[in-house]
This record gives structure tokens, sequence and C-alpha cells, in this order.
């Protein structure tokens, strides 16, 4: 009666083995048959675009005895730096805090940790249109006799024209994609079929560097200059896709 059951379970398990191979191996041969039946391409497309923006960065240091001492000279400068550009026109949005901290700094030379003094720092970005591009001088200016100092400037993209730029490329490395996979379809003796899928990489575009400080301190009489050497060009942003068709 043992032996039996025994052997009536070691059969069982040997069905249900056989199933679950036979199951394995037509999973594993309709998914190669139909990786077999796919052609996978990738698309790529890169427009010109102009900047819209030249973007003025400045940074704003102060030192004081206390954390408030420095803070207070810090807030003083772009205060005033802030009212010198809303006078010259700027929209209150145009003048952007990127970063701020306060944090002390101290003297090793003993061996020992020593207070020296606390440093506020704030990074300020000022937007001005392309078209407004004789404002540059002015806000140089603006931030020096403040008492900041400037860092770099760069060409951007606002969001909005990144969004228009981003759909563009995008709809171009699409096209891309679809060319080359019928290409390598036909090269295969096949006919392209109905599209799988399709996935998108990030938007390629970062802001351009137009002019840079380097660490060297600028002056108003500087300002001028540096306006003239902001002349806007065109610039590349590109995108990619990634498509897998069927093919008959």
């Amino acid at each position: 009666m043992g032996n039996q059951m025994d052997k009536s379970v070691l059969i069982t398990l040997i069905i249900v083995g056989g199933i679950l191979l036979l199951g394995a191996m037509a999973f594993i041969f309709a998914n190669s048959t139909f990786y077999a039946q796919t052609v996978t391409s990738t698309g790529i497309a890169t427009i010109k675009v102009i900047p819209d923006l030249a973007v003025v960065y400045f940074n704003i240091q102060t030192n004081g005895k206390t954390s408030q001492e420095a803070d207070d000279s810090n807030s003083k400068i772009y205060d005033d730096m802030k009212i010198s550009l809303l006078n010259l026109g700027f929209e209150e949005e145009k003048i952007q805090t990127q970063s701020y901290s306060v944090y002390p700094e101290y003297d090793w030379q003993t061996g020992q940790q020593k207070l020296k003094e606390y440093v506020a720092v704030h990074s300020v970005k000022i937007e001005i249109d392309i078209s407004d591009k004789e404002k540059i001088s002015d806000t140089i200016d603006a931030g020096i006799d403040a008492g900041a100092g400037i860092g770099y400037i760069n060409y951007e993209i606002t969001s909005e024209n990144q969004n228009k730029y981003k759909t563009e490329a995008i709809k171009k490395a699409t096209e891309d994609s679809r060319t080359k996979a019928e290409a390598l379809a036909e090269g295969a003796g096949r006919e392209l079929g109905k599209l799988v899928s399709i996935s998108t990489s990030d938007f390629g575009y970062s802001p351009w560097l137009a002019y840079s400080a380097e660490g060297a301190s600028v002056s108003k009489s500087d300002s001028a200059q540096i306006e003239s050497s902001i002349a806007p060009s065109e610039q590349e942003v590109s995108s990619s896709v990634t498509a897998v068709f069927k093919i008959k």
C-alpha cells in the first residue's frame, strides 16, 4: 500500500514537472519568436535654436563676528542691488536666489578649533531677455555698486521654449527611428510592421557659457566690454528615441 502511494506521488511529480518544463519551453520559444520578429532602432535629432535669455550670476559674500552680522551685511547688499535693478525696469521674478548659506569659519593655526568669523554666501541670478541685451552692463554695474561680485553669464532658454524645442526634437528623432527601422527591415528582406514600444532619453539641453569672471574681480569699467562680447548665436539641442517595430 505504501509503495503504491509512493509510486503515485512520483508519477504525479513527473507529470507536473513535465508540464512545467513544456510551459517554460513554450514561453522561451514564444519570446524568442517574438524578438526574432521585431527590429529595434534609435533615432537622433539635433535642432538649432537661438537662446532667449542672457542670465547674469552674482555672488554676494559677507563676513561678521556673528551669523546675524554676516547675514545683515549680505541682506543689505542684496536689497541695494535689487532696488537698483527694479529701477532699471526689471520685474521681481527676474531676480532669483539660487542658494543662500551662513557658516562658521575656524582658525586652526594653534592646533585647536578657534572660531574666526561667520561667512554668508548668497548666489543670485538675473534673467535678461536677449532683446534687452543692452541691459547687461547696467545689470553688472548695479551688482558691483551694491557690493556683489559677478560670477558668470549664460545663454539660456525659457521653460516655455524648452518644452517647444523638446517636442520638435522628439518628433524628428521619432521620424528618424522609423526611417532607420524601415531600412533595417528592407535590408533583411522584410517589411516593417506595427510599432511595439517606444522610449526617449532626456532632452539634451544645458545652458551655454557666454562669459566667466574666472575668479577675477570685475569693475564697472569692464561692464561695457563684457556686454559687447555677449553676442548670441545659434546653439544645438538634441534628443534620441528608441523604437521597437514588428517585421513581416
